[in-house]
């Protein structure tokens, strides 16, 4: 296998994950969010406090952080409130419509990823997963050209 049929695959099934969950969203009322958004709620839910924060955790520049939480917020997935740590600034906050565009989101890749186990085996699919994580763990092969 080539280096490029490898990657054509990798971005194949990625896109085939996120056109079915986009659908999912779309079906549930959430038709104005796309997946990248769904990312980045779910980093904002993680811990991601501010628009720095948040392109850390998507590996994102800031000012493509700062467009995206305009756009949740706009939205009305994410919202601005006061740190309980420090009333003049703000963190973001997840809403109730986001952690349900969350929810939706979480329930088709995990329905997504089942069926593609259970097609392969289990074994298979661990050994997908443990090769992916180490070829992108910060120590991995991630932007080397190791071959």
């Amino acid at each position: 296998m080539t280096g490029a049929r490898f990657a054509q695959l990798l971005y194949r099934s990625f896109d085939a994950m996120v056109d079915a969950v986009q659908g999912d969203l779309a079906r549930e009322g959430h038709a104005d969010l796309s997946v990248a958004h769904e990312f980045a709620m779910q980093a904002i839910d993680g811990g991601a406090a501010n628009a720095a924060e948040l392109a850390r955790a998507l590996g994102v520049t800031r000012q493509a952080a700062a467009k995206t939480i305009a756009a949740l917020e706009a939205l009305d997935y994410v919202e601005r409130t006061s740190d309980p740590a420090d009333a003049r600034r703000k963190r973001l906050v997840v809403t109730e419509r986001g952690h349900d565009a969350i929810a939706i989101g979480a329930r088709g890749f995990d329905s997504l990823y089942q069926r593609w186990r259970d097609a392969v085996g289990r074994e298979n699919a661990d050994a997908v997963i443990e090769a992916l994580e180490a070829i992108t763990a910060p120590n991995g092969v991630r932007g080397s050209s190791v071959g």
